[in-house]
């Protein structure tokens, strides 16, 4: 993989794109913000020293009506270098780092097995994208507004820009995935992947990623791309996922 292509790339179909009005995406000199119900943020700057602050302040301004917080996604090769400092000087406050994760789907082999007794199923109704979002809500210990509602209209639009898997026990989700499809893009995203603290360890997460790297692969994608902590870096890297980066999200504002 040449790594620095492929991060140009990402920065340019990914952080910079204004993609679909749905989506949400503001373009205002050097800064590109995402403003959804459930998230909002800022995902690509372009800064030096002199306009540093004075862009910070701004975003602090555009969001100050918000309810809840919002947040600065710093990339590791952003600019100025001193920028994490400057965020937190202004009242921001980081988040647990991530990695920023990509594979090349053509170049993944990744067999679909499932443990016995589990079964896959797609959400594709309200019914089973609550589900999904619940057992989501339960592992991380908190939930966002308003996913559910995206992802359900994520479905409807035609192509679908999203598509949502869950590994199915006697009936019960047990673990969960949501997989991005931003029309105009050769990067589908991988996100929320969470499995139960009782199914972890059974390949749960290696197989809901197979189905989402099929699926991208059909739908034309030549890229998969996922913001993962310590515990899925691991295990994403032994399914063949290159690291590009670190992220931090910054934090304004609480929760509530």
């Amino acid at each position: 993989m040449d790594r620095a292509a492929v991060l140009a790339a990402y920065d340019e179909q990914v952080r910079r794109s204004e993609r679909s009005p749905a989506s949400g995406i503001e373009r205002e000199g050097p800064v590109v913000r995402e403003v959804r119900e459930e998230w909002a943020g800022v995902t690509w700057s372009e800064l030096d020293e002199d306009t540093a602050d004075r862009v910070i302040a701004a975003q602090i301004e555009r969001f100050a009506a918000r309810q809840g917080s919002w947040e600065w996604k710093l990339y590791s090769y952003d600019r100025p270098a001193d920028l994490a400092r400057r965020l937190r000087a202004a009242g921001l406050r980081p988040e647990q780092e991530e990695s920023l994760l990509v594979a090349q789907i053509a170049e993944l082999e990744l067999p679909l097995a499932l443990p016995a007794g589990v079964e896959l199923l797609e959400a594709r109704d309200a019914h089973s994208v609550r589900a999904l979002v619940a057992l989501q809500d339960e592992v991380f210990g908190d939930g966002r507004p308003g996913m559910a509602e995206m992802i359900i209209a994520a479905l409807a639009r035609q192509p679908p820009e999203a598509a949502a898997a869950m590994a199915l026990a006697d009936g019960r989700p047990v673990a969960a995935i949501r997989l991005e499809l931003p029309a105009g893009c050769e990067f589908a995203g991988l996100w929320g992947g969470a499995t139960h603290p009782a199914w972890r360890r059974r390949g749960l997460a290696r197989a809901l990623v197979a189905h989402c790297a099929a699926l991208a692969a059909r739908r034309g994608y030549r890229w998969l791309h996922a913001d993962a902590l310590p515990a899925s870096r691991a295990i994403m890297l032994r399914m063949g996922f290159t690291e590009l980066a670190k992220t931090t999200p910054y934090v304004h504002g609480s929760a509530g």
